[in-house]
């Protein structure tokens, strides 16, 4: 006795096929699972033996041999549980084959047969769409996200009962149907965030502002209680919303990660994730043992990654990201794979200038000697530095400006100006593959559209010689003035855009001095 029927496994944040052939020998009763499965895969013997004795349908005390092909692949996780248990069904005559037709099977098992959710099922979805199956059988909690692809009859199951009692058109299940852009749009976007509550700071909104409007990446420098979080927090409510395909390529890395909140079939708001400084370097950039998940970097894509505290990071840790901030991907390699994911985020750094978090402040004095200080900042390499565009000081807030009850720009007043200086981007850019923002620009984007005038090529040359700035930060100057000139609408570089883009470049030569 023999069935085939199919599954799908993720590999990165995309999917492959698997076959399910399941075949029933008359020999001593046993259960042997083949082809790279992993130690969940190995554990569904006992789950889909439970489900299926749970659901009152009779077990077959035979040799039981499920193969998962290609056999060669490693394969993971639990998703296979319903699958399997439908390949011994099929073989026992209790399914008819041709009901499983062009279907794919997905969903972990409980002992009472009761099916659970599983990751990657928006992956998936796409995968299996684009291979020419028109039907998806999974656990009811997956079969919205599964349902965002459109032309695929997703099937909400909750137990194996019910999915033999469909199969065998003994009940009908409707099909989930999802209107994507209905459910972008009518997404809560609301934030509980505002830099209306934010006091004083002007000039540090200015540079957060400008960093939004490029999309570059920003460090702040100040004391303790300066605001530095405060701000880091309420930048994601001043980028611009996210389109569709931005959100649904955000929800297959979190749903392939199992972050994606219960629930929730589709992210419409831009991530903000905030590690604490104990992270590891593969759980910052990606990797792990036996599965490589997407880290931090890739959970950050098209959002913010802040790191609090930089100089508490493990500075490995921080290496990590120098590759991934200049290629907006991630390779992770191992023996015997290699997967990519997308890291295409905004980086965002807080630190204190010194150890007690005093060094130049006017107010209170630095107990730090100077070699305490250099070691601190020293924890912090030069490469990384010069990846980060904007560097802003972040001074303690008067008690004038905390107390003040004049009222300040609200993230939507800002998010404006961003908006119209991204649509004037996007507009630039629109032949230009990959590149969506000026932190996208590569060296012909900039030769092409940051051409600096005789008088900017002058203060250029003097800010080199005098700052000692490398020719990345050449380039990243000329990112961040390209971006001051799209907020006001100026079609080529001014002398005074390229000014204001290095006066947020001359921070790191004040505080780490050769």
């Amino acid at each position: 006795m023999y069935s085939q029927l199919n599954s799908a496994a993720v590999f990165g944040i995309d999917a492959f096929l698997v076959e399910i052939e399941t075949h029933l020998d008359s020999q001593l009763p046993s259960f042997t699972i083949v082809g790279l499965p992993d130690a969940a895969v190995k554990e569904s013997r006992e789950r889909v033996s439970a489900a299926i004795k749970n659901s009152e349908y009779p077990f077959p005390i035979k040799k039981i041999t499920v193969n998962l092909a290609p056999a060669d692949v490693r394969k993971e996780g639990s998703a296979f549980d319903l699958p399997i248990a439908v390949g011994i069904l099929v073989a026992t005559d209790i399914i008819k084959p041709e009901s499983c037709e062009k279907t794919i099977f997905l969903g972990e098992l409980a002992l009472d047969g009761t099916l659970r959710p599983i990751h990657g099922a928006l992956s998936i979805s796409f995968e299996v769409r684009k291979k020419g199956f028109n039907r998806i059988l999974l656990p009811r909690i997956n079969a919205d996200e599964a349902a965002l692809t459109g032309d695929l009859e997703v099937i909400p199951i909750d137990n194996l009962s019910q999915a033999i009692k469909y199969l065998n058109n003994e009940i009908n299940i409707d099909p989930k149907v999802v209107n994507v852009k209905n459910l972008f749009e009518s997404a809560d976007h609301d934030n509980i965030y505002n830099f209306s509550d934010v006091k004083g700071q002007e000039n540090v909104k200015r540079a957060l502002e400008i960093a939004a409007a490029g999309g570059h990446n920003v460090l702040m420098i100040g004391p303790p209680g300066s605001g530095k979080t405060m701000l880091a927090k309420r930048i994601p409510t001043i980028l611009p919303p996210m389109n569709i395909e931005e959100s649904l390529e955000t929800t297959k890395i979190h749903s392939v990660a199992g972050t994606l909140p219960s629930g929730l079939a589709l992210l419409t708001t831009r991530p903000f994730r905030a590690p604490h400084h104990t992270i590891s370097d593969a759980a910052l950039v990606g990797g792990g043992m036996s599965k490589i998940r997407p880290g931090e970097i890739s959970l950050s894509h098209h959002g913010v990654l802040f790191l609090d505290e930089l100089p508490e990071f493990d500075r490995n840790v921080l290496e990590v990201l120098r590759q991934p901030l200049e290629d907006k991907h991630i390779t992770i390699s191992r023996t015997k794979m290699s997967i990519d994911y997308p890291a295409n985020f905004m980086l965002v750094c807080s630190m204190n200038p010194c150890p007690c978090g005093n060094f130049g402040n006017p107010v209170t004095a630095c107990i730090c000697t100077p070699a305490q200080i250099q070691k601190y900042l020293g924890r912090i390499s030069a490469p990384l530095l010069d990846r980060i565009d904007i560097h802003v000081e972040v001074p303690a807030v008067k008690y004038s400006e905390i107390t003040s009850q004049k009222q300040t720009e609200s993230s939507d007043t800002i998010r404006s100006r961003v908006l119209k200086a991204r649509n004037i981007q996007v507009e630039r850019y629109s032949t230009a593959k990959g590149v969506f923002k000026n932190a996208d620009m590569g060296p012909r984007q900039i030769r092409k559209f940051s051409v600096l005038d005789q008088a900017s090529q002058d203060l250029m040359k003097m800010a080199m010689n005098k700052l000692g700035f490398s020719a990345r930060a050449f380039d990243r100057i000329q990112k961040v003035a390209r971006t001051i000139a799209d907020m006001v609408e100026s079609e080529t570089i001014q002398a005074e855009h390229l000014s204001e883009a290095i006066q947020y470049r001359s921070l790191d030569r004040q505080y780490w001095k050769n």
